[in-house]
């Protein structure tokens, strides 16, 4: 069986080690630490110390055939500090740069508790661990995923940058890039999936208009009639505190209702502007509490919403195929923006058009842009790329070179220390992966504060979320596009 060591190796309910061939324990999660104490505290601790005789293999024979020495689920006795104890082994062989490695998890045995009576409690045990593997495998798929995403939608991305408007591949290019948007949705939901409780992301204070741009723009250069744009951002706009990666879906599914809806001469209007309410207000369905909001209203001269289809176009499952605009999504849409406390207001006629108000509660400080489109994204800096995929080195190393960017990659943190240590010039900017074997992003980003403390840090991850709101405004969620990690390595490279 081979494994990838697990990104959430350090969360995990159970206890989890790392183990090189040599039997050396090289790494232990908080859960094995809390579980066998004192021997895995050592600057040196082994395997060996752990195995108990009554074992039907001895720790060399197992080290020997690794992950084939043991069926999944194989109970194992280990020692604690109590006495021995009895897991479910679950054994998987894993390979990091030509070093090998064995990744151990210890489930509950539900063994020991077959001689009681609640039989059912023993097979509850035993439906948990299968939960628990299927759980970690899609975990591990959605990384995978993600991190193949990210490489698509970056050398595309790149290619799109530098194609010539009327290039005759653009258009494939364009087609290739929404198919990887729309697999990165689905890489998301695996993601949520095998979240057994919900992790909630820091929401950092923005500009809604950074994030409408970006969704303009790919409409702008996917449409294939002409249509006219009215874009009015309003260039002092409140601070709204939003997920961006949600509110982004929720703004590209409200323009594609108004481009899906649109005719001959097709006229779409941006628009975002600054709201206080002194009391409670109404605006149709929309019931917004006092307060400051952004408001984004995004309207079309498309064929409208009937009259009787208007009031149910928030149904999660109410759809009618009447007309091309059928309001599809909405309810996706009501959800992400209700669910930041904002609301979502729609207006329409058939045959005249639709215009949709997305409300975001906000603060009344202002927050300026901090990579308009079209600004320039070349740097001279030096950027040192750290991920334990070779893939995405590669890809960030062509994109960050090619905007003018000197550019080191470590494919393990380590490797990103000794070149740090060892560069005769000082680093600039760390780009690195959260999810790493041996020596995650985290400790990392905490070992790096320590030895280099004026060296910016951005983070990078597909499915492990920053944990507060500094950390947010130095992380960049994959997949991500060449202009998101540009726009992302010049905000964070600016001035504090």
């Amino acid at each position: 069986m081979k494994s990838d060591v697990i990104f959430d190796f350090e969360n995990a309910a159970w206890p989890a080690l790392l183990v090189d061939g040599a039997g050396e324990i090289v790494r232990a999660n908080h859960a094995a630490t809390n579980t066998f104490g004192p021997p895995l505290t050592t600057d040196s601790a082994r395997l060996a110390a752990l195995w108990s005789a009554d074992n039907c293999l001895t720790v060399e024979k197992f080290l020997k055939d690794g992950a084939a020495a043991l069926a999944p689920l194989t109970p194992l006795k280990l020692l604690l500090p109590t006495g021995p104890k009895t897991f479910s082994a679950l054994v998987g062989l894993h390979a990091h740069h030509e070093k090998r490695f064995l990744l151990l998890q210890l489930l509950p045995d539900t063994s020991e508790l077959a001689g009681t009576k609640p039989a059912a409690l023993d097979a509850g045990l035993v439906h948990k661990q299968k939960l628990d593997c299927a759980l970690q495998l899609a975990r591990s798929v959605a990384l995978d995923f993600n991190n193949a995403l990210t490489s698509v939608l970056g050398y595309t991305s790149l290619m799109l940058s530098k194609a010539e408007a009327a290039h005759p591949w653009r258009r494939t290019l364009l087609e290739i890039e929404k198919s990887a948007a729309k697999a990165a949705e689905v890489a998301a939901d695996l993601a949520a999936f095998s979240l057994q409780e919900k992790e909630p992301r820091a929401q950092a204070a923005g500009n809604v208009n950074v994030i409408l741009q970006r969704c303009v723009e790919f409409f702008q250069n996917s449409r294939k009639e002409p249509t006219a744009w009215n874009i009015q951002l309003d260039r002092r706009l409140f601070a709204a505190k939003f997920d961006e990666a949600k509110i982004q879906q929720a703004f590209m599914k409200v323009l594609e209702n108004a481009v899906e809806s649109l005719k001959e001469n097709g006229r779409i209007g941006v628009q975002t502007r600054n709201v206080e309410l002194a009391e409670p207000t109404q605006d149709r369905n929309a019931r917004l509490a006092a307060g400051s909001y952004v408001c984004t209203e995004i309207s079309d001269n498309g064929s409208g919403i009937e009259p009787d289809v208007l009031p149910r176009i928030f149904e999660p499952f109410f759809t009618t195929k009447k007309g091309t605009h059928r309001g599809l999504g909405l309810a996706w849409v009501y959800g992400i923006v209700t669910n930041h406390g904002g609301g979502v207001a729609v207006s329409s006629q058939p045959d005249v058009g639709t215009s949709v108000r997305v409300y975001l509660p906000a603060e009344k400080n202002i927050v300026k842009d901090s990579t308009q489109a079209g600004d320039d994204l070349t740097g001279n800096q030096t950027i040192l790329m750290v991920d334990d995929e070779d893939l995405l080195l590669t890809m960030g190393e062509t994109i960050l070179s090619s905007y003018g960017y000197r550019v080191f990659t470590a494919n393990s943190g380590q490797k990103a220390l000794e070149i740090i240590s060892k560069s005769d010039k000082p680093i600039d900017l760390v780009i690195t992966d959260l999810v790493m074997p041996i020596m995650s992003g985290r400790e990392l980003v905490e070992q790096l504060r320590r030895l280099s403390p004026s060296t910016r840090i951005l983070s990078i991850s597909g499915y492990v979320w920053p944990g507060s709101k500094q950390e947010a405004t130095t992380y960049l969620q994959k997949p991500f596009t060449t202009q998101e990690l540009l726009m992302k390595v010049k905000h964070v490279l600016g001035p504090t």
